[in-house]
This record gives structure tokens, sequence and C-alpha cells, in this order.
């Protein structure tokens, strides 16, 4: 099935005119995609917003250059302490008002201002889908099916469309590193698939790809029959993946062993990803 996304030829790649405040909700390699390449450091690196990182993909400086006042939560902060796909769910709901005042970890803005766009994202370990699950799913259940993810997004929609005046820009989880085996991992491998058990590495690879084709399909997936224009996905997977070339990383770190991706991936995405906000705030006429 061909998965259409959003079209944005229409809209503008130029910055905004006026500066757009923005929150970045992530952790660890959402922290190295806004870090400029160095030393690993920053005053709250230890929280995984970093100002250099070895992997760094240099994406908040590209903001900065493009008028975004640049927000962050991460790890050790009521908004970002947790980033699981299931976690989602409880976070929007209960959290609304907190995410929209956020300017970094658990400070808030200051009165009468508001994050304009908020961009969110799971880490690489929730790309290991085990099973297609049972549907409708359980948008709060952290075991990682697809029935139980799609349940968290579509729980999502109807908190978004109460804020119709803020972007909401779901980043899809990155890519794993692809297993290696040994001789013997490859044995165990071959049992798990002629058994028929539900979490083959070629499986898991296929269901990251159709989830994250499902999120980002208007006509047939998460955003079909979605009216407002104020949320969008951004496929982080796809990019990483080297647009499709595989299901797995194609910029892992430790000689492949690393699903952190490298500062290769990162400024790829980063440079990707600015002209495509670009064209959502445009849309948003924010």
């Amino acid at each position: 099935m061909t998965t259409k996304t959003v079209d944005l030829s229409k809209y503008s790649s130029d910055k905004p005119d006026k500066p757009v405040n923005l929150l970045f909700i992530h952790h660890s390699t959402g922290g190295a995609l806004l870090a400029d390449k160095g030393e690993r450091g920053g005053v709250l690196a230890q929280y995984r917003i970093y100002e250099t990182h070895p992997n760094g993909g240099g994406l908040r400086s590209l903001l900065k250059e493009n008028n975004y006042i640049v927000h962050e939560g991460s790890y050790g902060s009521i908004i970002g302490e947790e980033t699981d796909i299931c976690h989602w769910n409880k976070k929007f709901r209960d959290h609304m008002n907190d995410i929209l005042i956020t300017r970094q970890q658990d400070e808030k803005l200051t009165e009468g201002e508001k994050n304009s766009v908020v961009v969110f994202k799971s880490c690489f370990p929730n790309s290991r889908i085990t099973s297609d699950g049972i549907e409708p799913g359980d948008p709060d259940s952290c075991e990682p099916t697809l029935a139980n993810y799609k349940a968290t997004y579509r729980s999502l929609l109807a908190y978004f469309k109460n804020q119709p005046d803020t972007l909401f820009v779901a980043f899809t989880a990155p890519p794993l590193a692809k297993p290696k085996f040994n001789f013997k991992g490859k044995i165990v491998e071959a049992l798990k698939t002629v058994a028929g058990r539900p979490d083959t590495i070629e499986k898991i690879g296929r269901r990251a790809r159709s989830f994250n084709n499902w999120l980002k399909d208007v006509e047939n997936g998460w955003l079909e029959g979605y009216e407002l224009k104020n949320v969008v996905v951004f496929d982080y997977y796809d990019i990483l993946t080297d647009s499709g070339k595989s299901d797995w990383a194609a910029y892992p770190t430790q000689g492949g062993k690393d699903s952190h991706p490298s500062s290769e991936g990162q400024t790829k995405a980063a440079l990707e990803f600015v002209p495509f906000l670009n064209k959502v705030v445009d849309r948003m006429d924010l």
C-alpha cells in the first residue's frame, strides 16, 4: 500500500518572519541531534541536554538561525523524564498545560508566553515492536505491539485537537542497529523463524517500517480524517535508514553495534528537518 504523506509543496521553506517558541521533548538521541559536534559537554549534559556531542547534528543552531527559540525537556524533569511511546498518552493528557509553557526542564516561560511548536520523540528501543498485538490495543501499555502503539497515537489526536493554535510534530523513533550474530546466533534465529515466533529479526524490522509508514500516512494511517493542520510527522526513522535502503540503522555507531546515530546521520536529519518545519509552520500560519 502506498503511503500518502502531507503535501507541503506549496508552502515556503523560508524561516518564519517572527520568533517562534519551540519545545523539544527528547532523551539521548534527541540531545545529540540538537547539539553541535564536539566533545560531550553542556551545563545540563547529565540530563542529555548537550551543547556539544561527538554525534552532534547541529539542529539547535540551525533552528536558532531560522528564528526558533529552542526549549527542551529531558531526563530529570516532569515533562521529559518518560518518553517511551506508552508514556505519551498520560503525558499529554495530564500535563498539556505544563508542556505548553515549559522553557527548560521544569522551568516555565514567563507569564503570557507559550510554545507554539511542540516536538516529541521516543528513542530507538521503541523500534523493537515484538508482535502485531490485538486491536484496539491499550494506549498505556508498555508491551511493544503494533496495536498498542497505534492506540497510543490515536489517543493523542483528541488532546491535540483541543490545541488548534499549537503545532505538534511527532518524530518517528530512530531505527535499531541491525543485530549481528555469530554462527550459533544465526542458528537460534533460524529456529525462531521456523517456529513462527513473532519477534524474529526480519519481522521486527518490517514492523518498525510498517508502523512509521502508518504514522505519517494522511490517507490510510494515523492522520486519516484529521482535519486540522496542527499535527505532522517527521520521519526520522526513514532518514536514518538512508531513506528506506533497509529497515535498520544506516548510521549506527561503535562499528554498527550501537543504535545511537552518528554525527553524519544526525546532521542529515537536522538539515532535512528545518525546511520541513518551516513549511509546516507556514502551513499553520504561526
